[in-house]
């Protein structure tokens, strides 16, 4: 399954404008609260010059590009986690997704209700944290009764859940995240079955107008601050500019972003922000000639733990990976060209995966 990340913030902040400038979907977008009821999704397929440049090489049938689903969901108000707006439906569409893109208003149109009547990014972020550490903190505090009256039956074996618990009940109730408890290994596998929200790892989106879009204004320099104190990256976009370059030619809305000192697309901020947050890494397989295609995997993924993300059978058979970094494959110009000057390389199963490896698995089913 694609990774998923969910496009979260508090009502007419432009989460369901910034999901249509990721995926071009079209979803509906209004001037008043909860116009998304059920979570829009869109599947987009990350662009990668890379990809493209070892396809010209191989010239295969078919390309293709791995992909993002983004989860455009309803806006969170406070009191959400007692039930407030949309309330758990809201809560319970996040716990689905691998990362949390917290979009906040530092648009000033007046033509769009803000749901207080002062524009204030901190605010609305610790609103929005708020509501996510309070659900968390019911999912946990009903959880940690259950664990008390089985540690009494076998507290070798719920013991280590109930501290785990208690600890998380003391920083949700001071409505610190999940995230910034500290854990050993164990902890953290019994903390991935609890789902909780605050879990998630999350980055900030500062929606700005588009006079803004280069060097920022105060509404911004909150946003930053506040995310250089929860310890997370913030992505500054215009959401409605890039919804309007959509519409351009390409080499149009190149140029056009580049008055404005625009490197790249905010597409692509928001989905370079995703791989950081996540610690991805990309590789790419050339099938025979058939198929160029590109991967993800978590930062240190091993040889054996790539194959297997490209089919169980790859991973079961595995005998050796033949690797060569991009770069090294560009300047040969060929795989035979590679393999004569003995640049491509054969590792086992505990290589690890080097961003923008090229590799060809050797397995036996």
């Amino acid at each position: 399954m694609s990774l998923q990340i969910g496009i979260v913030g508090l009502p007419n902040v432009g989460k369901s404008t910034l999901f249509n400038a990721l995926t071009g979907a079209g979803a509906e977008v209004a001037s008043y609260p909860f116009t998304t009821i059920e979570p829009n999704v869109g599947v987009v397929e990350v662009a990668d010059e890379r990809l493209d440049m070892v396809a010209a090489l191989v010239k295969p049938e078919k390309v293709t590009a791995t992909t993002i689903r983004f989860l455009d969901i309803a806006g969170l108000v406070k009191g959400a986690s007692h039930g407030e707006g949309l309330g758990n439906q809201f809560l319970g569409h996040i716990r689905n997704v691998d990362a949390i893109a917290m979009v906040v208003r530092c648009f000033r149109a007046s033509h769009i209700p803000h749901v207080t009547e002062t524009l204030d990014p901190r605010s609305d972020i610790e609103v929005a944290n708020l509501e996510l550490a309070l659900a968390d903190l019911a999912t946990v505090e009903k959880r940690l009764e259950g664990v008390k009256k089985a540690c009494k039956g076998k507290p070798k074996e719920y013991e280590p859940e109930l501290r785990l618990l208690e600890r998380l009940q003391e920083a949700l109730s001071r409505g610190d995240r999940a995230a910034g408890v500290p854990l050993d290994a164990e902890e953290e596998r019994i903390l991935g079955g609890f789902g909780l929200l605050t879990a998630k790892p999350q980055f900030y989106v500062a929606n700005v107008d588009e006079e803004a879009v280069q060097d920022g204004d105060g509404l911004v320099k909150a946003v930053e601050e506040a995310a250089a104190r929860a310890g997370v990256e913030m992505v500054k976009i215009c959401a409605q500019l890039e919804v309007d370059l959509a519409e351009f030619p390409a080499e149009e809305a190149q140029a056009y972003r580049a008055e404005l000192g625009l490197r790249e697309s905010g597409s692509r901020q928001v989905i370079s922000a995703s791989y950081r947050l996540l610690n991805l890494v990309t590789f790419f397989t050339a099938t025979g000639g058939r198929e160029v295609r590109a991967w993800t995997v978590v930062e240190g993924a091993s040889a054996l733990e790539a194959a297997g993300k490209i089919h169980t059978d790859m991973q079961k058979g595995f005998i050796r990976a033949e690797v060569i970094p991009y770069g090294e494959l560009i300047a040969a110009g060929s795989f035979a060209v590679a393999r004569e000057k003995g640049v491509m390389r054969l590792e086992g199963r505990d290589y690890t995966i080097e961003e923008a490896d090229v590799v060809h698995f050797r397995f036996n089913v």
